[in-house]
């Protein structure tokens, strides 16, 4: 679906065209057109193939998804795939994945969502608000789109971070190790599905600045360089978060090594208690004519007295060592 196809230049918007215009503008030397799809179809991504003259090998990536975060060039145009990374709204606690496919070449930005319902329009707002920077052409707009990607990770972040706080203060919580254990394997789960967003596009928004870089990001390698910094600070809080969650896996595993050890303790001391009775009645309950507790008149008593005090005793060491 087209979301729309603008054409800019000298950093001004100069109007809105339709599809069949575009061969029209990207010929200017000091214009570029910026096209924007959603769930794109097939017929869609021919039709633009044809109007930008895109590389086929990267138009088919596009038209069959999933596919890993990365940058890559062909000829003198870039292929961009950008993970978008949001909470599911079907499933809480779970996160959603989405991915933009960007086409940039020096006269056009082809930008493809596909299964998110977040856009981007508040990127080619601000893009509009600043004409000095947009004069760099379609780099810049390349620069703007990654940038808004990357920052979407942050709120992310944050609520991963809220959750693995919140598991922290559990931790030592009675009986909740069990369930705390579940809860870091989740979370676990979603910070890889950030770091499998995030490290891949880091090491492909490095080829961007420094040395040898594409013509199309020539101009504008000191905003690329910002965005592979906040990556690599993403990066680096996640490194942080998987170690802070494998220490908490282990200490809740010692908690339930700790719990079943009380458990088996209190057992053990019930166990020995009632086995003292069981020794007594079992003694007593011998059916020899010559006992001489069987014939004396306060015998039952003496029985009883010795198996309660000898209980008593057992309990009250038990309890002493904080066995019961």
């Amino acid at each position: 679906m087209l979301i729309n196809c603008v054409v800019y230049q000298n950093g001004t918007k100069l109007a809105d065209i339709p599809v069949s215009e575009i061969s029209d503008y990207i010929c200017r030397p000091d214009a570029f057109v910026w096209v924007a799809l959603q769930d794109a179809t097939p017929e869609e991504l021919e039709e633009m193939q044809h109007e930008f003259g895109l590389h086929e090998l990267a138009v088919e990536d596009a038209r069959h998804g999933h596919q890993r975060p990365k940058i890559e060039e062909y000829g003198a145009s870039l292929f961009s795939v950008l993970h978008l990374v949001e909470p599911s709204t079907d499933k809480p606690g779970e996160l959603h994945v989405g991915e933009v496919d960007v086409f940039t070449g020096k006269n056009y930005v082809l930008s493809v969502r596909n299964r998110s319902n977040k856009g981007f329009l508040g990127v080619r707002e601000r893009c509009e608000r600043e004409p000095e920077l947009l004069r760099h052409g379609s780099g810049f707009v390349l620069y703007a789109l990654m940038d808004a990607v990357v920052d979407r990770y942050f709120p992310v972040l944050d609520e991963l971070e809220t959750e693995l706080e919140l598991i922290e203060k559990e931790i030592f919580t009675p009986g909740a190790a069990r369930k705390n254990i579940e809860r870091l394997y989740e979370l676990k789960g979603s910070v890889m599905v950030l770091k499998h967003a995030v490290a891949p596009l880091l090491e492909g928004a490095s080829k961007l600045y420094g040395g040898r870089v594409p013509q199309i990001c020539a101009g504008v390698q000191d905003y690329f360089r910002d965005v592979v910094d906040h990556l690599t600070r993403i990066n680096a809080l996640i490194e942080n978060m998987r170690d802070t969650i494998g220490t908490a896996i282990q200490v809740n595993l010692a908690m339930v090594t700790i719990e079943e050890s009380e458990v088996t303790k209190k057992l053990a001391a019930w166990a020995s208690i009632f086995a003292v009775c069981t020794a007594f009645a079992g003694i007593w309950g011998m059916n020899f004519e010559a006992m001489p507790e069987l014939k004396w008149r306060y015998g039952y008593l003496m029985a009883i007295s010795m198996i309660v005090v000898a209980c008593s005793l057992l309990y009250w060491r038990f309890k002493r060592a904080r066995w019961l």
